[in-house]
């Protein structure tokens, strides 16, 4: 089992910065791919982008040159840097990890909301 927190959602206005932490406990240490994943108001949950135990990364289209994703393998904790913030980049932000099993986990969301 592996329990993730999410925290660093908040009100920010366009073309501010967010900084998202993601906090991996449990059977953290078979932990593979890190991601983070957002659902906007009437919209599917989307990946934002993800990061493996390497540090290779995968990043949306539309998120590419604005978001960073890192993680602290020490700390088992996985961060979202935001910059440049858009109205359209408001959602639910949530911490993905897949366990080198397959098995995956989600955490519970933390909201952000960009306003115009």
């Amino acid at each position: 089992q592996v329990q993730l927190l999410e925290s660093g959602g908040g009100l920010v206005q366009a073309g501010g910065s967010l900084r998202l932490s993601c906090a991996a406990s449990g059977s953290s240490s078979s932990i593979n791919v890190m991601g983070w994943y957002r659902q906007g108001p009437g919209n599917e949950r989307e990946l934002v982008a993800t990061i493996t135990t390497r540090g290779l990364t995968n990043y949306a289209d539309s998120v590419k040159g604005r978001f960073t994703i890192s993680r602290d393998n020490a700390r088992n904790t996985m961060y979202l840097q935001m910059n440049s913030l858009k109205p359209e980049d408001t959602g639910v932000y949530y911490c993905k990890v897949v366990q080198w099993s397959a098995r995956s986990y989600w955490g519970k969301g933390t909201l952000v909301t960009v306003s115009s």
